[in-house]
């Protein structure tokens, strides 16, 4: 079975990706696999930017968008008539079965399944089946200058894959693989407000909801810290320095934060 991988930590956002897809399909027709992409408002290829944080913490994290070819695809249980899987794992919406049935947006949980205003058909990403037929890569993927997009055998990957994850359901089991995703972060800052300068090196604890130790760093050059890949969920950051009043905070993390700065008080 032929698999999709995404390495975040090679991912430099330059778009080639999106590109690609672009340049391979608007104005071509690729039957049986598809009729031309739309030059606007389709994205069968999407580069994301996340921004994660606040100022002055903000880390951009990239990540690529597509149809994860599902092994047990939704879209196929609901409409086994427009849309079928091939041997090698690829998922085709057949172009003349789309027509005129904008309806078809709405099997992919995933949105990732597009309207073609010009044509009246419902289209999707089909992994360049018409190019992975002549032995070829997915033109997306021919043209990611990074190796942070890839495709080919899913035992060619057997290692990485180990720590992988699927953005898709697990009762979907989608072809598409992600690697190295940063998750969330808690980033903060500890200063000391009588001379008005940071803590450096100031110990700074992570603790699970249930007490736990999870991690532990020390406070940077510029007063500084983080606690990164993170999962949603309730935390406590304890900060503590020589000299100084422990403060202990309480996170609800839901996304990426900049818990703020914190001015410690003297013994």
């Amino acid at each position: 079975m032929k698999a999709f991988v995404f390495d975040a930590a090679h991912c430099n956002g330059c778009h080639n990706c999106q590109f690609a897809c672009k340049d391979e399909t608007v104005g071509n027709e690729w039957l049986p696999y598809s009729l031309p992409q739309p030059d606007t408002g389709c994205f069968w290829c999407k580069l994301d930017e996340i921004e994660h944080g606040q100022l002055p913490k903000v880390k951009v994290e990239y990540r690529i968008n597509v149809c994860h070819h599902c092994d047990n695809a939704p879209c196929i249980a609901a409409a086994p008539d427009a849309f079928y899987k091939r041997e090698d794992g690829l998922v085709i919406l057949d172009p003349e079965a789309a027509r005129g049935r904008k309806e078809l947006l709405d099997v992919c949980p995933y949105g990732a399944i597009w309207w073609n205003d010009e044509l009246e058909v419902a289209q999707k990403c089909t992994g360049c089946a018409h190019l992975v037929d002549e032995g070829k890569l997915p033109h997306c993927v021919d043209h990611c200058p990074t190796g942070g997009w890839r495709f080919g055998e899913e035992e060619e990957f057997a290692e990485e894959l180990k720590d992988a994850e699927r953005l898709s359901a697990p009762e979907h089991g989608g072809r598409v693989f992600y690697i190295n995703l940063p998750k969330l972060f808690i980033g903060g800052q500890v200063w000391d407000p009588i001379p008005n300068e940071v803590i450096e090196e100031a110990t700074v604890t992570l603790y699970g909801a249930d007490g736990a130790k999870l991690a532990e760093t020390t406070s940077d050059w510029n007063g500084d810290y983080y606690f990164r890949k993170l999962d949603a969920g309730t935390y406590k950051v304890v900060m503590e320095a020589a000299g100084y009043k422990t403060i202990e905070q309480v996170v609800e993390l839901e996304k990426s934060l900049n818990i703020g700065d914190f001015a410690m008080e003297r013994l």
